[in-house]
């Protein structure tokens, strides 16, 4: 485990932050050539050789937190095959922590039977709705039901979240002192809960503000794979705007040029959501396949829909650009036939009408 490059930059916050190491940092840059020309890949899969990707930088700053206001168990909330929820139930044991899944239905995908699966080889509690609407009711129930219980936001998405991915934003820029790749035009990243594209849109004003950031600050293009509101760009403007508001009520760095900055570096594209969340895409499928040499796992329900429009700005020439490949390297086993027997039954049927 590696310390988080945000502490390496503001050493305030180290002694202010809670913080529970799970990733292996820094996760690699390789460089991919198409069409006669060079993109880049950032590796968040290669964090964990267990289950890596995005949601490592989330939960290390939210497991932190848990610790620390004496939680004992932690709950996720996502839709059935949420990379959220499972990488809270594998990772939290390294935390001592207990954790348990609170999920919705979602349209069928391999990638999402895999994680569902995983999900219920855990044997960890898991409570199935009927549909999102259901979600406020249900977070109130186990946080009711177990007081020692740390309930996170759908992808951990609020300002204890969003620092992972703005020390993200710190590595990068060692990346790029290093000569590993040259500075981005553009950040390509899948908009799902946002946490991640907030926290880098925070995390590169703070890297400029602190003097890490030494050349023009590229701009964080989200890609759409959840609809509007939850992905609009105020929504994450203004969880970035917390996120940097926490930090300086934390003794880091004060950044003041506020919303219009923001706003100016941020990018909401809707282009590759296709028929909504969940469902894969034509246009992702291809360029998953275009992009195969860089060894990415790009899924059908994230990273292949944020491929696509890398793809699609590349043919422009409008690089240099940088694809965050979020989905975790390693392929999750199947439950054996016990686990499923000892599911959640609307789990369990929905993965067999999935199959």
């Amino acid at each position: 485990m590696s310390e988080p490059a945000l502490f390496r930059h503001l050493p305030a916050l180290a002694a202010r932050v809670p913080w529970q190491p799970l990733g292996v940092w820094p996760t690699p840059v390789t460089a991919a050539e198409v069409a006669g020309r060079t993109l880049w890949v950032k590796h968040e899969g290669a964090s964990h050789p267990t289950y890596g990707g995005n949601k490592l930088r989330t939960l290390e700053a939210w497991f932190g937190h848990a610790r620390a206001t004496g939680a004992r168990t932690i709950w996720a909330i996502g839709a059935y095959g949420s990379n959220h929820a499972i990488a809270t139930v594998l990772h939290a044991p390294a935390a001592g922590l207990a954790a348990g899944a609170i999920v919705f239905p979602q349209p069928p995908s391999p990638w999402a039977r895999e994680n569902a699966g995983a999900l219920i080889a855990t044997g960890c509690p898991i409570v199935c709705l009927r549909s999102v609407l259901e979600l406020p009711f249900a977070a109130a129930w186990v946080a009711l039901r177990t007081p020692d219980a740390l309930v996170m936001p759908p992808g951990g998405a609020t300002p204890i979240g969003t620092l992972g991915a703005a020390s993200a934003a710190f590595e990068l820029a060692e990346q790029v002192a290093a000569g590993v790749l040259p500075a981005p035009r553009r950040i390509v990243v899948a908009a799902g809960s946002t946490c991640t594209a907030a926290g880098l849109l925070a995390g590169l004003q703070l890297a400029r503000v602190s003097g890490a950031w030494r050349w023009p600050v590229p701009r964080v293009h989200a890609v759409r794979v959840t609809p509007w509101p939850v992905t609009s760009r105020a929504a994450i403007v203004q969880l970035a705007a917390r996120t940097l508001a926490r930090v300086a009520a934390l003794g880091g760095p004060v950044v003041a040029h506020g919303l219009g900055r923001l706003l100016a570096m941020l990018t909401v594209d809707g282009r590759e959501i296709g028929e909504g969340y969940g469902q894969p895409t034509a246009r992702g499928e291809a360029a998953a396949a275009a992009l195969v040499m860089t060894g990415a796992r790009l899924d059908g329900v994230y990273a292949a829909k944020a491929a696509a429009a890398l793809l699609r700005l590349h043919a422009r020439d409008e690089g240099p650009l940088l694809l965050w490949a979020t989905k975790s390297d390693a392929t999750l086993a199947a439950p054996s036939a016990a686990a499923l027997r000892a599911g959640p039954p609307a789990l369990v049927r929905w993965l067999a009408r999935a199959a």
